[in-house]
């Protein structure tokens, strides 16, 4: 290694979606169910208004804590679901930015972190980087929120709760009275809770329930990334109680700075964008690539996002049989990516109804071969 690299960097890897990324960039027209981000295009309204600002001279720093008539949209937003009396709102650079300035904001060397697993592959890394340490509650086969287990793995070091749902990579939501019990389990012993919302739009059988509604110092990551597009765009926005916000906003100042202005603008008209017909749309592909492979894959049918996690055929665990789906142009992402097992894959349902239909195709070819 390289002397001067620092030895908090030697805690975690790249990413390994990002590595199937690089692969998929020298196939030739392959089947893409791989990618965790909407087939459709940013609504040419938000593209108008982020033209306009950039034409308008809106090129500059925002302040840290975003442009105001963004912030101002989110906090009514914010104040009419939820009328805590103390739960303020800053942009952020995309939740990713969010999930960052959370853990430096609240996470000591040592302190604890609970989440399940399957997971987001950038928790533990960022948990890595802050010192903090990991604590994944096993969810599986289910990938349920289980609250007995969260209340199991607390200890006198847990410093955070920290929920996905709809969650990446099984799409699995949580129930209301999940999210309840946890929530008021982290109020009860005075432990940080953390809600990553991003995909909280797309949620395909009931209504979107977030702990918050249930503990007013949840901490809510949300953004407009997946909803509307925007992946390239950074834009995201953070809520919770009015202090861990600023101390979120000090660190912000010396780090991103600020969520790109010219986006900021476009986020803004972004609220204003009806998405039914896009989450009608991906309603569809679940039900079209779930009812595809029933037959043949052991799998829980997501409620939400736009992921499926099924366990891999066979014997030979999930990343070998990734490597046989890609050797035949099927891209899908390991399952050890998100966890500690190698039994199962992710696969992205964000694409064309065709390109669903040729994947699950192969991907009922390759069950029969294993």
């Amino acid at each position: 290694m390289h002397p001067w690299i620092a030895d908090r960097t030697t805690t975690f890897d790249a990413s390994g979606i990002r590595k199937v990324f690089d692969l998929a960039a020298k196939l030739k027209d392959p089947i893409n169910l791989s990618i965790g981000q909407p087939d459709f295009e940013v609504p040419e309204s938000v593209q108008d208004a982020a033209i306009d600002a950039i034409r308008g001279g809106k090129n500059a720093y925002s302040p840290t804590q975003g442009i105001g008539p963004l912030r101002s949209a989110l906090q009514q937003e914010i104040d009419s679901r939820y009328g805590h009396d103390d739960r303020e709102v800053f942009v952020c650079s995309g939740t990713s930015g969010g999930l960052m300035l959370s853990m430096l904001s609240m996470i000591n060397p040592g302190d604890e972190v609970i989440y399940l697993d399957p997971f987001f592959v950038m928790y533990p890394a960022l948990l890595k980087m802050c010192g903090g340490v990991a604590v994944p509650i096993d969810s599986y086969p289910s990938f349920q929120l289980d609250p007995d287990a969260i209340a199991a793995a607390v200890t006198p070091k847990t410093k955070m709760i920290l929920l996905n749902s709809p969650a990446n990579p099984t799409g699995v939501t949580a129930t209301a009275e999940q999210l309840e019990a946890v929530a008021r389990l982290a109020a009860e012993k005075n432990i940080a809770l953390i809600s990553d919302e991003i995909y909280s739009r797309f949620h395909y059988d009931d209504a979107f329930v977030s702990p918050a509604q249930f503990n007013p110092d949840t901490i809510v990551i949300d953004g407009f990334s997946k909803s509307h597009a925007m992946t390239g765009w950074r834009v995201g926005y953070v809520h919770g109680p009015g202090e861990v916000i600023a101390t979120m906003l000090k660190i912000q100042q010396y780090s991103f700075v600020c969520s790109p202005q010219p986006a900021q603008w476009g986020a803004l008209r972004a609220m204003e964008v009806n998405l039914q017909g896009h989450i009608d749309d991906y309603l569809n592909k679940r039900d079209l690539i779930c009812d595809g492979l029933a037959d043949r894959f052991e799998f829980t049918r997501p409620g939400g996002a736009f992921y499926l996690f099924p366990k891999a055929p066979g014997d030979a665990g999930g990343e070998a049989f990734v490597h046989k789906a890609i050797e035949r142009g099927l891209l899908i992402i390991p399952g050890k990516i998100f966890s500690a097992r190698d039994s199962h894959f992710r696969i992205s349902f964000a694409a064309s109804d065709e390109t669903i239909a040729k994947g699950v195709a192969l991907l009922n070819q390759l069950a029969d071969e294993a």
